[in-house]
């Protein structure tokens, strides 16, 4: 690796073993999954890191499908955008560069059942 001031940088054309969260996007999605915990909406969460994706599941129950599912692929920067939340029955529910606009359809859901 070489040291670019202050950031570390690959050598080029080497690519990482593993892609993961940023400890700011990792504070984000844990701070949305512990309100959704506290509204009962959510009760497990699962994590994998592979050479491409890396993934966030959120499950309502240990046994079933994810009721939601974040992935970051940073190989879809340039397209439609890293970031895509998946519903539980696998749908496409947003995409896009950004991870709060990505986690937004979460966001409302947690209202609506504090409203509930």
């Amino acid at each position: 690796m070489n040291f670019a001031g202050d950031k570390i940088v690959a050598f080029p054309g080497r690519k990482p073993l593993q892609v993961g969260f940023s400890r700011e996007e990792l504070t984000r999605i844990l701070d949305l999954y512990g309100r959704m915990v506290a509204a009962g909406e959510w009760r497990d969460y699962a994590m994998d890191f592979t050479r491409d994706v890396a993934v966030f599941a959120a499950f309502r129950r240990a046994a079933e499908r994810p009721q939601a599912r974040i992935e970051k692929r940073p190989s879809l920067r340039g397209k439609q955008g890293m970031w895509t939340l998946y519903g539980e029955h696998g749908q496409v529910l947003k995409r896009g560069h950004e991870l709060p606009g990505v986690m937004a359809p979460i966001e409302r859901r947690l209202l609506k059942a504090i409203d509930d």
